[in-house]
């Protein structure tokens, strides 16, 4: 068991989550409970399955929920690119938000990647 909040990725992604919840909040009121409370969800999603995960006994585990963060992250992505379309976000939001997501998406590859890691097998002495 590890502590969710001493990986960066989980960092990244609840400042993400923190910023996602900022811009949402200028949305039009009738995507309340649409884009907004899916661009929420995902985001939190992230974090979530990252704390899941760290919360399970084995690597294998962790892997299956890096991959369902990876999941999340990608669903944010396309929801950002359907509000960015629709004009929800000026293009520095748009920028920042890009960024901080394909960043996430890339720290999320490298954990698992480590945690999916083959371990070496020690070689007998000769």
């Amino acid at each position: 068991m590890r502590d969710f909040r001493d990986l960066n990725v989980w960092q990244s992604s609840h400042r993400l989550t923190l910023a996602i919840y900022r811009v949402t909040e200028s949305f039009p009121r009738s995507e309340l409970f649409g884009l907004v409370s899916q661009m929420r969800r995902a985001s939190s999603s992230i974090g979530a399955n990252l704390a899941e995960g760290c919360g399970r006994w084995g690597d294998g585990d962790m892997g299956r929920f890096v991959q369902i963060a990876m999941g999340s992250a990608s669903e944010l992505h396309n929801l950002l690119l359907l509000a960015s379309d629709l004009a929800y976000i000026d293009q520095t939001d748009k920028a920042n938000l890009f960024g901080d997501i394909s960043e996430v998406r890339r720290m999320l590859t490298a954990l698992f990647k480590r945690v999916r890691r083959i371990p070496t097998v020690p070689q007998m002495p000769a």
